[in-house]
């Protein structure tokens, strides 16, 4: 165990030294190495119950390996989410850090604002190749959210362009998360992320989601695609710009569309002229095993926002991907789109994804997610004989396990039941057993897998033998209550 964060109350030579109030910490704690002390001092945590930490060590993971991190006092964890959906290709591969120095050497940085380099360029040009259709147009950004955010703007500038300036809409779905930026916002179905940053950026409309488990029998399947078009009539189709997917939506816990789902969508798409956002933050770059997501389910977007995988993670970098058509208009002339980011297309980052996908090729990434996904979802099938385990669904490496109190009548928990359950018990007894992955309530209780797409069945195992007991004394504590 680390030592216990100094008392910055008592005697500090810094005091006598005029050191600044803010900077007394940071000599105190410096001094001893103390990154406890450090990180509660000064660190910020995104989406961090931050008081969690005043009696309790902050986790510091130190360095990766495969499908493994380790702490700093040592300890493995099998990491079960792939750090946040996104070490696809695993922990410590050294050719993506070798290929952004090399890049440094060559050029740290130039902008693509109304310039090109040769990464940007044969980044742009191999992203093409990968993706389905008329997929051609790569505009570069730093992340799912910016990507997010590009894409809706870009949808209101081409309907714009093509004469129709009162198309500024977006539909999205109920739990879906697309973001956090403020247009990001509008689209994300998260009440809970949503109000305390209200007002938002006007335009946002949520329809209800895929999760056939909480559907009644005689529902049409296709029921929630029909949903959407309702949206867009009741909105005024002249007023809606586009329509934003993911291929499996990762709020509520992987949510699978129902066969013919997305065709289904392309036709309403279609009939109204609204684009078709399919949001690949996550379910791009072998998640699903394939390059995209919409490739898994037959879908054909007119625009695919992407990040995480892209480049494992070991840069943070992002892409809207767009078609021909909606290309066309802004490259003729005076005509521009009139957006960017100061490190979108980091040369660098080009780097890295470039290797990224040498190493996805090269070691058949995609085909061994394809390969080994009955596996994995063989054994989280394997779970359903826990009374606590009411639905697994999922696709790829990406996957859930909704819990439930009754499963004959899928009964949930409620809001004080799923607090002292996820984070009351299940995210410390999973973590301390040495499995990372991600307990949610955003919707109904679930449980996320999204391992680093080298797994295999030594990991499904360990990761059963983890999750069964667990979850076993998960229900001992509903049972008891």
């Amino acid at each position: 165990m680390s030592s216990d964060p100094p008392n910055l109350m008592s005697p500090d030579p810094t005091l006598r030294a005029g050191c600044p109030a803010g900077d007394r910490s940071v000599a105190a704690a410096g001094a001893s190495g103390d990154l406890q002390a450090l990180a509660k001092r000064h660190l910020w945590m995104h989406f961090t119950r931050m008081g969690a930490y005043e009696d309790h060590e902050v986790p510091v993971i130190e360095r990766g390996e495969g499908c493994y991190v380790y702490d700093t006092h040592g300890k493995r964890y099998l990491d079960g989410l792939s750090a946040l959906y996104c070490v696809n290709v695993g922990h410590g591969r050294a050719e993506l850090g070798e290929a952004a120095a090399e890049q440094a050497k060559k050029l740290g940085f130039y902008t693509n604002w109304s310039y090109a380099h040769p990464p940007s360029i044969e980044l742009a040009a191999r992203i093409a190749a990968l993706a389905p259709g008329d997929l051609n147009r790569v505009f570069f950004v730093s992340g799912g959210s910016e990507a997010v955010e590009s894409a809706w703007k870009l949808a209101k500038a081409y309907h714009a362009a093509c004469g129709e300036p009162r198309r500024h809409k977006i539909v999205s779905r109920y739990l879906a998360y697309h973001g956090t930026s403020m247009g990001a916002l509008t689209a994300t179905g998260l009440p809970p992320l949503r109000e305390p940053f209200e007002p938002l950026t006007p335009g946002g409309r949520h329809v209800v989601n895929t999760n056939s488990y909480r559907w009644t029998e005689e529902r049409d399947p296709l029921w929630a695609a029909e949903a959407i078009e309702e949206a867009i009539l009741f909105e005024g189709p002249h007023t809606v710009a586009a329509v934003i997917l993911e291929p499996v939506q990762n709020g509520g816990g992987c949510l699978v569309p129902q066969e013919g789902y997305f065709q289904r969508v392309r036709e309403i798409c279609d009939r109204h002229g609204v684009l078709l956002i399919s949001d690949e933050v996550i379910c791009a770059w072998g998640r699903l095993g394939h390059w995209f997501g919409c490739e898994r389910f037959g879908c054909r977007p007119d625009i695919v926002t992407t990040a995480k995988g892209m480049t494992s993670a070991y840069a943070p970098m992002g892409a809207v991907i767009a078609s021909d058509r909606v290309a066309e208009p802004f490259l003729h002339a005076r005509a521009i789109f009139n957006h960017g980011f100061t490190f979108g297309g980091h040369p660098m980052a080009c780097a890295v994804a470039m290797a990224n996908i040498d190493v996805m090729e090269r070691e058949h990434i995609n085909e061994h997610v394809l390969a080994h996904e009955g596996e994995f979802r063989d054994m989280l099938e394997g779970l359903r004989d826990l009374p606590i385990v009411g639905d697994v669904r999922g696709a790829g490496y990406f996957h859930a396990i909704e819990l439930v109190k009754d499963r004959d009548t899928k009964q949930t928990f409620d809001a004080h039941e799923s607090e002292e359950l996820l984070r009351g018990f299940l995210s410390g007894a999973l973590f301390e057993r040495g499995l990372i992955c991600r307990t949610d309530d955003r919707g109904d209780p679930v449980i996320q897998l999204s391992p680093p797409l080298i797994a295999d069945r030594e990991q499904f195992e360990e990761i059963e033998a983890i999750l069964r007991p667990v979850l076993s004394e998960a229900w001992e504590r509903v049972v008891k209550r």
